[in-house]
Order: C-alpha cells, then sequence, then structure tokens
C-alpha cells in the first residue's frame, strides 16, 4: 500500500513538472514580452535578432529626445517612419526612449555597437551627439530630425523642414475662423528653433488675414528636458488663453501641446490646430475642437532617407522635407469655401516664393 502511494505521488510530481514547464513556455514573463514586443529602453542595449553586422540584415535604430516614442506627435511619425521603411526594406529595427539629455551619445552608441546600419535621432537636442557619434562610426548612415547641417557631412542628413510655411497657414486659417478676433499658441520652449518657427510663422499667417487681429503666444518656461511632457501645463495656459477671449488654439510642443488641444476641446464651439502630423489620428480626445494640424511630413522623409541609405545614394547636408495643412476631417462640411479658397491660394504663394512668412531663422 506505502509503495503504491509512493507511486502515485511521484507521478504528480513529474505531471506537476511537466505543467509548470508547458506554461512557461506558452506564457512568456511580462519581461520577455517587453523584449519581443518593442525596442529597448534607456540604456538597454538592442536585443539581438539577427548579425547586425551582417551586409545581408539591414538594421535602422531610433533615438528619441526626452520626449516618448507615443507622444502623439513628433517622435511618433519619426517611428512610424522606420517602420514603413521596415516594412518595405525587410529592416530589423528598434527605438531607445531618452529619459536624461545626458544618454544622447550613450544610447546612439548602444545601437553604433551592435553594427547596425543607419541611426535615426530624433529632435534639435540631439544634434551634438548625433555629429560627434557619426564622427566616431563613419560606416553608420545618421538622420537628424530636425537638426540643421552648417556643414556637410558625408554620413549625416539632417531632415528638416519649413515649419513656419505651415504654421503660416495654421495662422490664415485661425485668422478666418476666430469670432472673437483674439487667437493663442501653446509652444514648446523656444531653445528649439522649429518651435520658433511654427509660432513666427503662425503669427504671420494670421496678420495676412488680419493685421489687427490679437495674438496669444506662450512658450514654455522650461528646458529641454520638461518642455515638450508637460500637458497639464499645456491645458492650464490654453485655459488661460481661453478667459483672455481666444477661440482658436495652437497646440505646437509634444505632450504639452497636446494637453492645450484636450483642454480647448472641453470648451464647446472653439477650434484648436494640432502640429508634426495628423493629430485627428492620434489626438482622438480632441476631435471636438481639432480643425486641422500643420503638419511637417516627417514620416515619409524619414523613409525616403533610409530608403537613399539601403540604396547606396545616401544624401549628406540638409534634406527639406514637406509641410501643409492636414485635411479637415468632420470640419469639411463647416469650413466656407472661400476660406477653402484663400488657403489653395497661400500656399501656392508660399510654395512659388510670391508669398513670405516673415520668419527670420536666427534673428
Amino acid at each position: 500500500m506505502q509503495k503504491k502511494l509512493y507511486s502515485v505521488l511521484a507521478v504528480l510530481m513529474v505531471a506537476t513538472m511537466l505543467l509548470a514547464a508547458c506554461a512557461q513556455q506558452a506564457a512568456p514573463t511580462e519581461a520577455t514580452q517587453a523584449v519581443e514586443t518593442q525596442a529597448p529602453q534607456e540604456t538597454q542595449a538592442p536585443a539581438a535578432e539577427g548579425d547586425c553586422t551582417s551586409p545581408d540584415v539591414l538594421c535602422v535604430g531610433l533615438v528619441t529626445d526626452v520626449g516618448e516614442i507615443d507622444d502623439k506627435s513628433f517622435n511618433q511619425s519619426a517611428w512610424e517612419g522606420v517602420q514603413q521603411a521596415a516594412d518595405e526594406l525587410g529592416a530589423q529595427t528598434k527605438y531607445i526612449e531618452t529619459k536624461d539629455a545626458k544618454d544622447y551619445a550613450s544610447n546612439i552608441q548602444l545601437f553604433a555597437d551592435q553594427g547596425y546600419d543607419v541611426i535615426v535621432t530624433v529632435g534639435f537636442a540631439l544634434g551634438q551627439a548625433t555629429i560627434e557619434q557619426a564622427a566616431i562610426y563613419p560606416d553608420i548612415k545618421f538622420i537628424g530630425v530636425d537638426q540643421f547641417q552648417a556643414e556637410p557631412v558625408d554620413n549625416v542628413v539632417g531632415l528638416i523642414f519649413p515649419e513656419d510655411q505651415s504654421g503660416f497657414m495654421a495662422g490664415a486659417l485661425a485668422a478666418q475662423l476666430t469670432e472673437s478676433g483674439t487667437i493663442a499658441a501653446v509652444l514648446g520652449t523656444d531653445l528649439v528653433p522649429p518651435v520658433v518657427a511654427f509660432k513666427e510663422g503662425y503669427e504671420g499667417g494670421a496678420k495676412y488675414i488680419n493685421p489687427d487681429i490679437n495674438l496669444i503666444s506662450t512658450y514654455h518656461p522650461g528646458g529641454l528636458d520638461v518642455a515638450f511632457t508637460d500637458p497639464e501645463w499645456g491645458a492650464t495656459t490654453a485655459k488661460q488663453a481661453i478667459d483672455q477671449g481666444a477661440d482658436v488654439i495652437f497646440g505646437a510642443g509634444g505632450k504639452t501641446g497636446n494637453g492645450a488641444l484636450i483642454e480647448t476641446a472641453s470648451h464647446p464651439g472653439l477650434y484648436c490646430i494640432g502640429v508634426d502630423s495628423d493629430q485627428w489620428a492620434t489626438v482622438p480626445e480632441a476631435h471636438p475642437c481639432l480643425v486641422s494640424s500643420a503638419m511637417k511630413l516627417i514620416t515619409p522623409g524619414v523613409v525616403e532617407l533610409i530608403t537613399s541609405a539601403d540604396s547606396g545614394d545616401f544624401p549628406s547636408g540638409n534634406y527639406v522635407g514637406q509641410v501643409g495643412l492636414a485635411p479637415f476631417h468632420d470640419f469639411e462640411s463647416q469650413i466656407p469655401q472661400d476660406v477653402k479658397d484663400k488657403l489653395d491660394e497661400i500656399k501656392a504663394g508660399l510654395e512659388s516664393g510670391d508669398i513670405t512668412t516673415g520668419y527670420n531663422p536666427g534673428g
């Protein structure tokens, strides 16, 4: 009887061990799932898949500024470009979210040391680190989004945009929609030239329509580490502008700007304008007010440059991407035809040079 009991217990123990092993294989731990479904974070080295040192494997890494990859604006648009290029070229891709500005160079180096072919660095603040790492790794192609190149470097291209032009069109739209005669802009830091370009263009476009329009433009008072990740400040600043009579709010500053859009959406009858990408797709909370977005077409620009790197036709210096206004979506029927015609006229004038935004970089 005792031997039978021992036999039964032994069988149960073996069965339990087998079930545990199967469960472990069938359901990866949370940490394992994170490695499988997304790129390395902060100082974690890129996960090994294909051998990035092999000429048969195209590896593309992206390093964000301190803004997060899902900022629903700037970083997200660049990452979508990397993903699209991966689909078209069969590339292996990862991203690293920078948590502290002092980690710019080390985060870039994580990809470089793995033998990545192309590294995309997103944001003006990464410009110096990008140039320094490009000198150390001359065989890697670097794409610096919003990084103007004063002097051409063979393995670096700056993807830049005439933000003042899309800002100008956004301002012209706002000035034609306002009923109060007061419009506002809630912005990231003026330490970043593209933000200044958006702001100056927005004001110039509004004044092009109405020289007497009242403008309330506010930059975030913090540094690069917080200016684009502060939706609470964005919401509070938008509310202050609304209390001063603004009925159209331009949110241009990553998650900070998103806070302004969402706050505006809580006030019926007001309009808001997004930035960088078509934020209708990324900030659904703003749908009640989101009439359009001042876009810079980051995604296609990134795709084009990664494709050029893969084909051996990589440019150096600066590569100017396209800009424009996003569709009106649910507001399409509410925008008068004369407003649409005026925007078409302005767009043509900007493209031909007959209309200038008044923005003077560095001035």
